[in-house]
């Protein structure tokens, strides 16, 4: 306080520019998705480990149905409606750059899933390997983890904690979804993970703008994720060989959930604050 009986203030602490970081995350994400390819793709040993983890875990007929029930609504119509909602969402709060921003992570990542599966990408055949065609990246997690980062950036600081867990818990229950029900091999949905983070992360460097908070964002995604995993165990995934599969089987589901939280934490970290 001053003789004069007015009290000084801290100056707000400026924010701090969100390239940075949206550069490490992009390089990382690129990195991320170039190993799990060259692994699952390219290398014996990791289309056998990608083959088995695979078929770790199993589910009765009802939860089959369950599971194929979630990835029903996973469609272009689900994408349209986060994509409107999402750019509804930045305009109402003035943010048409980050409006358009969100329609390029949820076009380009995918697109870029579309086209790496379907043109750019071989899986290589190997003597008395298991011929099969290629899968990666995950298709229906690209479409839901795409519309997380999408949300990231275009939600309030206020609204994060909400939009990760939500997000989160989405993108671990289709990806382990898609593992339970024989539609990609565990590295097809890390793979798209990588996609999805990397487009975000581009798109906020782009984008720009400052970063002053921590929303605590990898806590609620973690929540996210593992309340997924669990809600598959309770209606009735189970390891395939039982008891003695608990563990493979804990691995295989519990680093589809991690790996989604922390691409979801790093999204947050990269969406700037607003």
């Amino acid at each position: 306080m001053t003789d004069t009986g007015t009290v000084r203030h801290a100056p707000a602490r400026a924010a701090t520019s969100v390239r940075p970081r949206a550069v490490l995350a992009t390089l990382v994400a690129s990195a991320g998705l170039l190993g799990v390819t060259a692994l699952a793709l390219w290398t014996a040993g990791g289309q056998d480990l990608d083959q088995s983890a695979m078929t770790t875990v199993t589910a009765g007929r009802d939860t089959q149905l369950a599971v194929l029930s979630v990835l029903g609504y996973v469609s272009i119509a689900a994408v349209a409606i986060v994509a409107a909602g999402a750019v509804a969402l930045a305009l109402m709060r003035g943010e048409v750059r980050l409006a358009v921003a969100a329609l390029v992570v949820i076009g380009g990542a995918n697109l870029t899933t579309q086209l790496l599966k379907h043109a750019v990408l071989e899986r290589a055949e190997y003597a008395g390997g298991i011929v099969a065609h290629n899968s990666l990246p995950s298709g229906h997690t690209t479409v839901i983890a795409a519309a997380l980062g999408a949300l990231c950036l275009v939600s309030p600081t206020w609204l994060r904690p909400v939009v990760l867990t939500a997000g989160s818990f989405a993108v671990a229950l289709t990806g382990a979804s898609t593992v339970v029900a024989g539609w990609h091999r565990p590295a097809d949905v890390l793979a798209a993970v990588m996609v999805c983070l990397g487009w975000t992360a581009l798109a906020a460097l782009v984008v720009g703008g400052g970063v002053r908070r921590t929303t605590g964002g990898l806590t609620f995604a973690v929540l996210g994720s593992t309340a997924a995993i669990i809600f598959l165990i309770v209606i009735g995934v189970r390891p395939t060989d039982g008891w003695d599969g608990f563990l493979t089987s804990g691995v295989v589901l519990g680093s589809v959930a991690l790996v989604t939280a922390v691409s979801a934490a790093v999204m947050d970290r990269v969406s700037p604050s607003h």
